[in-house]
């Protein structure tokens, strides 16, 4: 209750009220305390004596056992003695009601803006107050920087090297569902319960929500017409990810949702061991188990189960594995092998084959087919691993058909050829020699 204005003492301590939020018989009080500690320290131990403070004028008067001991000039030199004492009273009864104001806004969010960082501690400017955020409170990719804007999760008022220090965070759990408290009016309200969080701070959350009311979608609701509820959450997180899963009194069914994006999964569950096996197929596995296995432990704190987790074919390191070997097996199938080996590309020239020999490779080949095998030529029969290491080239074995092919028409028009040649030959002999034989005739008949 503020006194009424009647004198400059009166308007002086209105205004500090007022200023920094306190109540007027606290500034009073610190005032006598301010008095004694005067009178202490110039006449001795005030033993016994009572101070009495006009809040109207401000006079003071000194009183033991109803008499009046005030000394002469005691007022001026009180006024000088007692100024110390009296803002170190005002400061710690306006540091007590901030403490006071924001012990009831404990585990609520507030806004502030980053004050000073000094090493890995960030002081926060609330307003009236300062807040810390220690290192194990801050988000691990998140980088901050000062006059930076953000909110902030209120965890709670402890002792620290300067007294009592509000503590805040951008890493606990309620600062995720204080976003969505404040985005999704239908959580604010009661329709939708957020049951558990699990959190890794800038990275990835798993968020489970259920209703009671009837006609009502918990994640539809928290999601959002076209995800702009949660949108609005990942920006002001930072561009966490963030999984809306509905909450599932069955915990078999509650894993199996609690594992998405994976689906067609199957779950044994053993209750009194808190344990779940967890079977997915192989191309479901890596989905399940997430980037550096995030998303089955996200998975486990959501349920409170110890998930184990493996694929149809096996352990995740055989499914992974039997991948790989099929993978090369294709590539074997294909005629695709690893760029930069030795057989692909020689590294000497001696080492490369000779025409010669690449002609003599080819007729031994083309005598070896069979007449089922000039009248047409398989792929499969050409892509064995004897004729690709061999014969066809290592990035593609589709133009080696057609060159054999081309090879065999133009050794069967060479050997046409030969035979014309030959026979046009024989022709020409025969023709130089008839004149020859009709002159021997001539002569005989002579």
């Amino acid at each position: 209750m503020a006194i009424q204005a009647r004198s400059e003492f009166a308007s002086a301590l209105n205004q500090v009220c007022s200023e920094r939020g306190l109540e007027p018989e606290v500034v009073i009080e610190s005032i006598k305390q301010a008095i004694l500690a005067a009178y202490r320290k110039d006449y001795g131990e005030p033993e016994g004596i009572e101070i009495d403070l006009n809040a109207n004028t401000g006079e003071v008067a000194l009183t033991k056992n109803k008499k009046n001991m005030t000394p002469p000039g005691f007022g001026r030199i009180a006024a000088q003695t007692a100024k110390q004492v009296i803002l170190q009273r005002i400061r710690e009864a306006e540091k007590n009601a901030i403490l006071e104001e924001y012990s009831s806004k404990i585990e609520t969010i507030v806004s502030g803006i980053i004050q000073r960082i000094s090493g890995p501690v960030i002081t926060v400017n609330l307003g009236k107050a300062e807040g810390i955020m220690p290192p194990q409170e801050q988000a691990h990719n998140e980088k901050y920087f000062v006059n930076q804007r953000l909110k902030f999760f209120v965890v709670g008022i402890k002792e620290g090297s300067r007294g009592e220090e509000i503590i805040v965070s951008r890493s606990a759990n309620g600062l995720l569902e204080g976003l969505f408290r404040q985005e999704v009016p239908e959580i604010a309200s009661g329709a939708v319960e957020i049951k558990v969080i699990a959190r890794e701070a800038g990275s990835r959350s798993k968020i489970a929500v259920a209703s009671e009311q009837m006609g009502v979608d918990p994640v539809g609701s928290c999601v959002g017409q076209k995800g702009v509820r949660v949108q609005a959450v990942i920006n002001e997180l930072g561009d966490e990810k963030i999984d809306v899963i509905a909450y599932q009194s069955d915990p078999m069914e509650f894993i199996k949702a609690a594992l998405s994006p994976a689906k067609d999964i199957s779950v044994v569950i053993s209750d009194e061991e808190k344990t779940a096996e967890v079977t997915a197929p192989d191309d479901q596995l890596s989905l399940a188990i997430g980037r550096e296995g995030q998303n089955v432990r996200l998975a486990a704190r959501l349920t409170g189960y110890k998930i184990d987790i493996r694929g149809k074919s096996g352990t995740p390191k055989e499914v992974e594995a039997k991948e790989k070997a099929a993978q090369e097996e294709a590539k074997r199938g294909l005629g695709v092998t690893d760029v930069g080996t030795s057989e692909s590309k020689p590294t000497d020239q001696s080492q490369a084959p000779s025409p010669a020999q690449v002609a003599s490779d080819d007729q031994d080949d083309a005598s070896q087919q069979s007449p089922s095998d000039s009248a047409g030529t398989k792929t499969d029969d050409l892509l064995t691993p004897e004729t690709t290491s061999k014969e066809l080239p290592k990035e593609d074995a589709e133009p080696l058909i057609a060159d054999k092919a081309e090879k065999k028409e133009e050794k069967e028009a060479q050997s046409v050829s030969e035979k014309i040649e030959v026979k046009s030959e024989k022709e020409e002999v025969v023709s130089e020699n008839k004149p020859d034989k009709e002159k021997s005739e001539g002569d005989n008949n002579s």
